[in-house]
């Protein structure tokens, strides 16, 4: 899984749209779903902070942090805009920061209260998507269908997918898919 300043390198247009969502409202804002003790899913809103270092956030004793803490793996969807049905979507593994300088340094950048009892997470990046939809009641020469990028972490293994024919279309990206097709 790559770190959220391998994935904004690869891929920056897409990193900086995923981040303006998540920021539209000045701090992160953002719905993340994590996995109960049962396989059930758990959705909790969460304020996540991006730097320049990575996408993090702050989690208090909670339900999401023991099943973060049990289970790092992780979604996180963009709060719903007031503007616009634009939405992003990240997905990968949380892991907690022990670093105690790191934590410091994003702590301040972050202004966690230092009296509450958070813990820190840096959230991996192994899918990351970003839905565009029609501005201002214009209709699309494409049917009105959503603009969709979507980036997979080339280093992140697929299992059971090694084994499948490729069916991608011929024009591709950087890392063999195409980052600007339209969804079907």
């Amino acid at each position: 899984m790559a770190s959220w300043s391998a994935f904004a390198a690869d891929e920056p247009r897409l990193a900086d749209g995923i981040r303006l969502l998540l920021q539209q409202y000045g701090p992160g804002f953002g719905y993340l779903a994590t996995v109960r003790a049962d396989g059930g899913p758990r959705v909790h809103p969460v304020c996540p902070l991006v730097t320049d270092g990575g996408l993090f956030c702050f989690v208090v004793d909670s339900p999401k942090r023991r099943d973060l803490e049990r289970d790092g793996r992780y979604a996180l969807h963009s709060f719903p805009s007031e503007e616009s049905d634009d939405e992003a979507y990240l997905a990968g593994r949380a892991e907690p920061v022990t670093d105690p300088a790191r934590v410091a340094l994003v702590a301040a950048i972050g202004r966690a209260a230092p009296q509450v009892d958070w813990r820190l997470f840096e959230f991996s990046v192994d899918v990351a998507m970003l839905t565009r939809r029609d501005h201002g009641g214009q209709l699309r020469p494409d049917g009105g269908r959503p603009a969709v990028q979507v980036w997979l972490d080339p280093t992140a293994g697929r299992p059971g997918v090694a084994d499948l024919p490729d069916q991608r279309p011929a024009r591709r990206g950087r890392h063999g898919f195409d980052t600007r097709r339209t969804a079907a």
